[in-house]
């Protein structure tokens, strides 16, 4: 049976920190558990611009959704099978969370989570975050930012990591080198530097499916290698659990922490009970209009979405609440289902809703640990139609960057919802039956304080009512962060890893 300090479940954008910053105390032994194999020497993750391949393929675990009575019900979660997670997976856009992100947190009982306290944090970052480079700025993505900033009224950002801001438009900021497209992810940034460290064990292709604990304490997990060998990996001081936010909880009801009922009504013994376990499921729903353009576009992208525009159309919002995504490709995965054809050449808008006011779900369906939990977003459920609402005045908004010059001479025709499409209504159904994700699951495990009965961890991320273990990933959300959570979760990653230091200096867990 093999015991270190600490296991980290989870190889991926967290993980991958705290693994890092943990093992540079040589006296401190890390396992890290990771389901996916290494991504060291694979052109097809490393490389930014391949990232569309990996959703839906070997490296993608997949995740359906339930019925969406008032959404799209064909939605795929993608999830990464790969050292690094879903940092490994993604288009490496790189929001530094918003100062009302963090505050928001600490109002919902997030003690020390505030903005001044969060904001050290960033700097600490070993990515390599930087504007897109001019060689990759097509020349389509520069006349969207131009005639987003006049149709819009906003002012042009150059660099959306130099100070907070409310709307703008302009060509954002990724985790990637520019000089080779490669990935700037967390395993890359954290991990490859450090692979020859010898207290740190990777332990790949191998998926945890069981905690142990004893009493009250947790005492490591049970995992299955890929050769099919049942292992049980002791941890002597703290297991982190950094599964992200649908393994994260899946994991804890297979280990009977979670709502007693649900745990009870398939047979799963309850050893905590803990009724937040998989509520307060959050997404950043987007819907897309598409356009045919004259001919093809120039084909030099650091991934295909590297530019984009925030609106804050309530001056009491403490941010944007719209964010469009512009796709130099036709996005139109979704609406061809409804009979739309996509165009040999086109681009896409993506309207998307920073702060969704919808909740969701996430719960088991089987006792079996293989069977995938279900995934119930509850997408336009919200009692004011505050998120369908957001997607209607996105769709208007966009037709008219698309009326507006230089972005208008490139533009054929509007493929889908196409121009007949005019009614609120009408454009409200047609926004939510294409709707779709930008995979960006958070919130499952909510932290917050004790007096909240759904809060899963407290602000030191510790799982409340449990010793010696501790969640960091974004299944913690309290609240969904106004822009893309990457670096939100890597920083999530940094604070744990300074709560566990300080922890260990103490003797015992901070």
């Amino acid at each position: 049976m093999p015991v270190y300090d600490y296991v980290v479940i989870g190889g991926g954008t967290a993980g991958s920190v705290i693994a890092s910053r943990l093992t540079e105390d040589p006296d401190v032994s890390v396992a890290v558990i990771e389901g996916g194999p290494s991504d060291v020497d694979r052109e097809d993750v490393l490389t930014l611009r391949r990232w569309l391949g990996l959703l839906g393929g070997d490296l993608d675990y997949d995740y359906p959704t339930t019925e969406q009575p008032r959404g799209n019900s064909h939605i795929r979660h993608s999830r990464a099978r790969v050292l690094g997670g879903c940092s490994s997976h993604n288009t490496l856009i790189s929001f530094k969370p918003l100062p009302g992100d963090w505050d928001e947190w600490e109002q919902a009982g997030a003690e020390g989570w505030g903005a001044e306290s969060m904001d050290p944090y960033f700097s600490r970052l070993r990515n390599n975050i930087v504007p897109v480079d001019e060689k990759d700025r097509n020349a389509i993505a520069r006349d969207f930012v131009e005639a987003a900033r006049e149709a819009a009224g906003v002012p042009r950002v150059e660099g959306f990591n130099a100070k907070p801001f409310h709307e703008g438009v302009g060509f954002f900021d990724l985790a990637y080198h520019p000089e080779n497209n490669k990935r700037s992810s967390a395993s890359v940034a954290y991990l490859h530097p450090f692979l020859d460290r010898p207290n740190l064990h990777l332990m790949l292709e191998t998926w945890a499916h069981r905690l142990e604990l004893e009493g009250t304490r947790a005492k490591g997990v049970h995992v299955r290698t890929k050769e099919g060998e049942e292992v049980y990996v002791e941890a002597a001081r703290e297991v982190l659990v950094c599964a992200g936010a649908v393994d994260t909880p899946r994991l804890l009801m297979h280990s009977g922490i979670g709502p007693k009922a649900d745990l009870e009504a398939l047979g799963i013994p309850v050893v905590h009970d803990l009724p937040g376990v998989g509520e307060n499921l959050l997404d950043h729903p987007e819907s897309v209009i598409v356009w045919e353009t004259d001919g093809p576009i120039p084909e030099n992208s650091a991934m295909d979405s590297d530019a984009g525009l925030f609106v804050r159309r309530d001056p009491a919002s403490n941010g944007p609440d719209l964010m469009f995504h512009f796709y130099q490709i036709p996005f139109t995965d979704n609406p061809e289902r409804l009979g739309y054809e996509k165009p040999e050449h086109g681009v896409s808008m993506t309207p998307n809703i920073p702060k969704p006011r919808s909740r969701g779900r996430l719960y088991l369906t089987s006792a079996d640990p293989a069977v995938k939990p279900a995934l119930d977003f509850r997408y336009f459920t919200d009692e004011e139609d505050y998120d369908a609402r957001t997607l209607v005045d996105g769709i208007r908004l966009a037709r008219e960057i698309a009326r507006t010059e230089p972005l208008a001479g490139w533009l054929k025709r509007e493929v889908c919802p196409g121009p007949e499409i005019t009614s609120d209504e009408e454009l409200s159904e047609y926004a939510r039956k294409v709707a779709h994700t930008v995979y960006h699951p958070a919130g499952t495990c909510r932290m917050g304080a004790s007096s909240d009965e759904l809060a899963v961890v407290d602000p030191q991320l510790r799982i409340r009512g449990l010793d010696g273990i501790r969640i960091a990933d974004a299944s913690v959300f309290p609240t969904m962060t106004a822009v893309n959570p990457m670096i939100g979760v890597l920083m999530v990653g940094e604070k744990c890893a300074e709560l566990l230091a300080e922890a260990a200096t103490l003797g015992g867990e901070a």
